[in-house]
């Protein structure tokens, strides 16, 4: 149990850490346009410390050597590390520091408390199925449109930017239309503006597909108790796959051995795929 705890208060500790880290940056690029300069942040802003940026800008630096309006040399930096970080153990941005991600998750956890077993199953499978697939197309008009206007169209309707930027007067309507969306499908959907419309998401979530450290299930050793499923933000059925390779995992980590499933090494993160166990595991983990 212990091990348990270990990873979940990790992950925990590490989600806060990056939510201060973003809000102490926003309000010391406010402060700095009245002449006030916050110490180790100076000259910081939301855009600089974006790595999404660095993505709607290729275009306009292939084609003109130049970053898109507001995008600093360091999205391109932060773009890359994040990409190699989502090769080697996939998307672990969105569920491990994704400011914007966490806080889905936290107001998730009153709609959880709210409707129970029904929170986080509200929308249709069929429709749901559909929907995953929505971000793909924001992702195609944001990169198209940022290309043809060289501006960061999408920051007027980014309910990420809205959230860390609402006292400063620079949010459009349809921002703070989109982040009061967000907020209110969150009691009743765990982290919606990630399943269905996170452009960025869209773009890390393919690295599930090639990833080095996959998520992967021992059959001969699951009993079937469907806790990972439970545990999967994203509604991944885990107990019915071999290795989890769903563009929509976020990799939290929350559905393996270290943190949900109550048999040792089951799912675990693996490189290779997992040899048989013997049968004693499984029967003890039923007996259980």
């Amino acid at each position: 149990m212990k091990k348990r705890i270990r990873l979940t208060s990790v992950r925990r500790s590490i989600q806060i850490f990056f939510f201060i880290l973003i809000l102490f940056i926003s309000v010391g690029h406010s402060l700095s346009e009245s002449g006030i300069s916050l110490p180790l942040i100076e000259g910081a802003s939301l855009h600089a410390v974006c790595p999404f940026g660095g993505v709607v800008s290729i275009y306009q630096y292939l084609t003109a050597g130049t970053f898109t309006q507001k995008i600093h040399d360091s999205s391109f930096i932060l773009m890359i590390l994040v990409f190699l970080t989502a090769i080697l153990f996939g998307p672990v941005f969105c569920g491990w520091i994704c400011p914007f991600g966490s806080i889905q998750e936290w107001i998730g956890k009153i709609g959880r408390k709210i409707f129970k077993r029904k929170y986080n199953n509200f929308v249709p499978g069929k429709i749901d199925r559909i929907l995953r697939y929505l971000r793909y197309a924001v992702l195609a008009w944001v990169i198209i449109m940022t290309a043809v206007s060289t501006k960061l169209i999408f920051s007027d309707y980014d309910p990420y930017y809205a959230l860390f930027n609402f006292w400063t007067g620079e949010v459009a309507i349809t921002g703070f239309a989109a982040l009061g969306a967000v907020i209110v499908l969150s009691l009743f959907v765990e982290r919606p503006f990630c399943k269905y419309a996170c452009p960025y998401g869209a773009v890390l979530g393919i690295t599930n597909f090639f990833r080095v450290f996959k998520i992967r299930r021992n059959e001969s050793t699951c009993i079937s108790c469907s806790a990972c499923d439970k545990e999967c933000s994203m509604n991944i059925k885990v107990s019915k796959t071999k290795n989890v390779m769903d563009h929509q995992c976020i990799a939290c980590y929350a559905c393996t051995s270290d943190d949900s499933c109550p048999i040792p090494e089951t799912v675990l993160i693996s490189t290779t795929r997992l040899q048989g166990k013997t049968k004693a595991v499984k029967e003890a983990g039923n007996e259980n």
